[in-house]
C-alpha cells in the first residue's frame, strides 16, 4: 500500500531539514522517495510537522520490578482507571500503567520505540513476555550486569578480558538483551555483605573488587564485543548528597572510551549551603561537555505521585523510610541482582524535591549538544513518562520556566542558576533529542529520520505556540507504515518487534555456564536460555549485528 502525507513541513535533524516542505510517501511499512504515482491513502497535512516516531531510550516498561510496583500501587489503578470510551480496552495506571495501556499512551504521545533499561537475566523471560504485549512500540531490553556473582568472581580471581566478554556475550545472547546496564557496580553486592555505601574507589568486602573495576572491565567488553550501545550505567550513590564527585570521578573513569550515564540527575548533588544539599549540574555539564565520549539522559524529576522501582537496593533501602504512601518492597533473585520498590511524591513545596526538579533542568540546559543528551523522566522513578509534554513546554519556552520556578519552595529558588538561564530549546533540538539522537546511539539506522529507506514510523503534530498543548496530542502517528493514532485517540494496536543484539564470542565459554548453572543457580542453563520463537509470540526479534574492535 502506498501512503502519502501531503503538504506536511518536515523535521528531521539527521538529515539537516529543518521544517522543509515536502511530502512523505510511505510504501509497505517503510519510507521510501517521492513520486508521481497514485496514493492508496493521501493525508493532506496543511503545513502540519512531520517528524519520525520518537524514542525512549530508558523507561521502565516490563519485568519484575513493574509487575511488583503494580502490585504494590494498586491504588494507582484506581486514581487513573480506563479512560472513558478507550478504543482498545487498555486498563489504567499512571505511574505504573498496565502493559498494554503503556504501548498506547506513548503512541498517543507519538513514541514509536521504548527500550526497557534495566532487566535481570533470571526474570529476563518474563520481561520479555510482557513487552510482547506492550501494542504499538518496538522495545528492547538492557541486560543488568556488575553486580551477578559469576562475573564478580571471574574479576577476584584475575580472569583475562577475553574470558570476562565471552562471558558478557553468552549473557546478552541467552537473554535475548540488546545492550549491558550497570546498576551501582559492585554495590548491589556488596548489600548483601551489610555494606550500606560504595565509593568508586572501595573494595566490595567479600570479592576484593572496586566498581571502577567492574566499569572498566565492562566498558572494554562492550566495546570489544561491538555492542551498539555503549554501557548504560547507573552510577554509584544515586540520590546522595556529594555524589557529584563521584560521578565526576566516573566520567574521568572511562578514560576516553564511550560511556553513557543515565539518569543524572540523581547523581548531581552537592553539599553547599546551610541545608548540606546543593546543584553541582554546572560542574557536572562543564565537564560533560569537554569529554564527547560521554552520554547522558536526565531522569527529569515531575511534581506528583508515583513508584521508585530500581535493581539499587542499597538506595532504596536508605530511602524506605520516605515513602508517600508508608510502605515497600525489596527483594533479590538468584543472586542476579536486586529490586526496590517504594512509592513516591515529589512536592513542589518540599525543598529538596524542588530543587531536583530545578537540577535536572539546568543539566539539559547546560550540556550543550543535543546529540548527547536524552529526554528521559526514568519513568517512573522520576515522573510518568506521560508528563513528557509539559517537560518539553519547560525546555522551550523560558517565560514559562521561571513563572513555575517562582511557584517553588523559596530556598530552593535560592539554591539553584536556572532563573539565570536564558537558552530556549528549539523545535530541531527536541527532534534531536527525542529521535534523531537515540536512534543514532542506539545503532537504529532505519529509524529516528524520514529518508527512504527508514521504517515507516511517522508522526504528525499540529503546530501550536503552547508546546506542551502541541506535544500532548498526535494528529497522526503511523507504526510501519499502519495508522494507529489519529487526533490523540487510539484507533488501532500492532505488534512491534524486539531488537536484540548478537556478538560474536568465544563459545568456549558454553562448559563453564553449564557448570556454574547447574553448581549455583536454579534451572539449567539450557532452560535459561530464551530462543527467538519465544519472543514477540513466536514472531522472533529484530537483530543487529555486532562489529567488534581490538583491544
Amino acid at each position: 500500500m502506498r501512503i502519502r502525507l501531503k503538504g506536511g513541513r518536515v523535521l528531521d535533524p539527521a538529515h539537516g531539514e529543518s521544517l522543509v516542505s515536502r511530502d512523505v510517501e510511505l510504501v509497505d511499512g517503510r519510507i521510501v522517495a517521492g513520486t508521481d504515482l497514485k496514493a492508496d491513502v493521501e493525508y493532506d497535512l496543511g503545513g502540519d510537522v512531520v517528524m519520525a516516531g520518537g524514542i525512549d531510550l530508558h523507561s521502565h516498561i516490563a519485568g519484575g520490578k513493574m509487575n511488583l510496583a503494580r502490585m504494590l500501587m494498586q491504588e494507582d489503578r484506581r486514581a487513573f482507571p480506563e479512560l472513558p470510551g478507550a478504543f482498545c480496552g487498555c486498563g489504567g495506571g499512571r505511574a505504573v500503567p498496565t502493559a498494554h495501556a503503556t504501548g498506547c499512551r506513548y503512541s498517543e504521545l507519538g513514541y514509536t520505540t521504548v527500550f526497557e533499561p534495566a532487566m535481570v537475566g533470571a526474570n529476563a523471560r518474563g520481561a520479555h513476555l510482557e513487552m510482547a504485549d506492550i501494542p504499538n512500540l518496538d522495545t528492547g531490553a538492557y541486560l543488568v550486569l556488575g553486580n551477578d556473582d559469576f562475573l564478580l568472581r571471574l574479576m577476584a580471581a584475575g580472569a583475562k578480558q577475553e574470558q570476562i566478554n565471552a562471558y558478557v556475550g553468552w549473557m546478552v545472547e541467552a537473554t535475548q538483551a540488546f545492550a549491558i546496564k550497570i546498576v551501582n557496580p559492585g554495590g548491589i553486592n556488596a548489600f548483601k555483605f551489610n555494606a550500606r555505601w560504595m565509593q568508586l574507589d572501595e573494595a566490595n568486602p567479600h570479592y576484593g573488587v572496586t566498581p571502577r573495576t567492574v566499569l572498566q572491565t565492562l566498558i572494554r567488553a562492550v566495546t570489544e564485543l561491538g555492542l551498539p550501545h555503549p554501557i548504560h550505567l547507573h552510577g554509584c550513590n544515586l540520590g546522595v548528597p556529594g555524589n557529584d564527585e563521584t560521578t565526576l570521578a566516573t566520567i574521568l573513569a572511562a578514560e576516553g572510551r564511550r560511556l553513557h550515564l543515565t539518569h543524572l540527575q540523581f547523581h548531581s548533588y552537592g553539599t553547599e549551603g546551610d541545608r548540606k544539599f546543593s546543584s553541582s549540574a554546572a560542574r557536572i555539564a562543564e565537564l560533560v561537555n569537554k569529554n564527547p565520549n560521554i552520554s547522558v539522559d536526565v531522569g527529569q524529576v515531575m511534581f506528583g505521585q508515583t513508584v521508585t522501582a530500581s535493581a539499587d537496593y542499597m538506595s532504596q533501602y536508605r530511602n524506605r523510610g520516605i515513602a508517600t504512601p508508608k510502605k515497600s518492597i525489596g527483594m533479590d533473585i538468584e543472586l542476579d541482582a536486586a529490586c526496590g520498590v517504594i512509592p513516591f511524591e515529589y512536592r513542589d513545596k518540599s525543598f529538596v524535591n524542588a530543587l531536583q526538579w530545578a537540577i535536572g533542568l539546568e543539566l539539559f540546559l547546560l550540556v550543550d549538544d543535543p546529540w548527547r543528551i536524552f529526554l528521559t523522566t526514568d519513568h517512573p522513578n522520576g515522573g510518568p513518562f506521560t508528563t513528557y509534554p509539559h517537560l518539553i513546554r519547560l525546555l522551550m519556552d523560558r517565560d514559562f520556566r521561571n513563572a513555575q520556578l517562582a511557584t517553588l519552595h523559596k530556598a530552593a529558588q535560592a539554591h539553584t542558576l536556572l532563573g539565570q538561564i536564558s537558552r530556549e530549546y528549539s523545535l530541531d533540538e527536541i527532534a534531536i533529542l527525542t529521535r534523531a539522537a537515540p536512534a543514532r546511539i542506539l545503532g537504529l539506522t532505519d529509524k529516528g529520520h524520514l529518508a527512504p529507506g527508514g521504517v515507516g514510523d511517522v508522526v504528525v503534530y499540529a503546530e501550536e505556540s503552547d508546546r506542551e498543548a502541541m506535544f500532548s496530542t498526535a494528529r497522526l502517528v503511523f507504526k510501519d507504515g499502519r495508522l494507529v493514532v489519529k487526533d490523540g485517540a487510539i484507533v488501532e494496536t500492532v505488534a512491534g518487534t524486539t531488537h536484540v543484539a548478537r556478538p560474536e564470542f568465544d563459545r568456549g565459554i558454553e562448559k563453564d555456564m553449564q557448570r556454574w548453572f547447574d553448581e549455583a543457580v536454579g534451572l539449567k542453563a539450557s532452560h535459561f536460555r530464551i530462543a527467538d520463537h519465544e519472543l514477540r509470540n513466536g514472531a522472533g526479534p529484530t537483530i543487529l549485528t555486532c562489529e567488534g574492535v581490538a583491544p
